[in-house]
């Protein structure tokens, strides 16, 4: 059988990783009349000290305020929400230079979300298209289309479950079957050793954490300017919960760029060494 060539996956926490803020801020949260800050404190005191888990209290949230108003939240008006969401410094171009590099170096490059945002706004943006799945929160819809309740909440350590899907090649966000059946490691589609992911903040550790400590790659994204960004990476790289810190900056050459492509060749170049060393055992054995 021929081997296939390696396959790199790209997986980005979205909020602070690809663009500069929560992508609730860039649209739905004006709607309803409130500003940022006034959304997440009544997001936060929701629950009146009820244990209640942060994700599924602001998309409850997002349904009660939406509804006082008038707006009627169905996955269009979520898409159209999601088409005002900014993005970093060349996030836009990011994702064909990657692909046309890792093509160079007979490289597959797949790109993932993973992220504690929301589904329905994501497929708004301008970058949609770039991913193989997207894996975030999603509404529930009625007969009519209107978002009624949380159907997907995915919280910093549900994120983690992504990725053994990714490794596993399971794109089914429902699915807690396959994910759980016995593979080896060189059977999977994406073994973690080809991961990188990328992500900002607290939130993303635990991802980060898996990915280095099976042998990929983790990069804390910071916002120059952006003290806590800034001071959370170099925190996260002192604890060796990180490879690398790089500024929230895609553009060709920047130093994400320069990072990742060399990852690509690393992953490359490991993948030729298995080769060769397949290729000398069969040789002994035919002697």
């Amino acid at each position: 059988m021929v081997r296939k060539k390696p396959t790199v996956a790209l997986i980005y926490d979205f909020d602070g990783t690809l663009s500069p803020g929560n992508m609730q801020e860039f649209g739905f949260i004006q709607a309803i009349g409130k500003t940022p800050q006034e959304f997440w404190e009544l997001s936060n005191r929701n629950p009146q000290g009820q244990e209640v888990n942060s994700i599924l209290s602001y998309m409850k949230l997002m349904i009660e305020e939406a509804e006082k108003v008038g707006i009627s939240l169905t996955r269009e008006s979520f898409v159209s929400f999601g088409r005002n969401i900014k993005l970093h410094k060349g996030v836009k171009e990011w994702f064909s230079l990657i692909n046309s590099y890792g093509a160079s170096r007979g490289v597959n490059v797949e790109h993932y979300i993973n992220s504690s945002g929301q589904t329905e706004l994501i497929e708004g943006s301008p970058i949609a298209g770039e991913f193989k799945k997207i894996f975030a929160c999603s509404f529930w819809y009625d007969a009519n289309g209107k978002a009624v309740w949380p159907a997907v909440a995915v919280d910093y350590t549900g994120k983690t479950q992504f990725l053994f899907k990714i490794a596993k090649g399971i794109m089914d966000i429902s699915d807690n079957k396959k994910v759980n059946e016995s593979q080896k490691e060189d059977e999977k589609p994406v073994p973690f050793s080809n991961m990188i992911y990328l992500g900002d903040g607290d939130t993303d550790i635990p991802c980060m954490k898996i990915v280095k400590m099976f042998g990929g790659n983790s990069i804390a994204v910071y916002q120059e300017g952006n003290a806590k960004q800034t001071g959370t990476a170099h925190k996260l790289l002192r604890q060796k919960r990180v490879n690398f810190i790089c500024r929230a900056d895609y553009s060709k050459d920047s130093e994400i760029y320069k990072v990742v492509t060399t990852i690509i060749d690393k992953v490359k170049a490991e993948d030729d060494f298995v080769r060769l060393e397949k290729k000398r055992g069969n040789y002994v054995k035919k002697r």
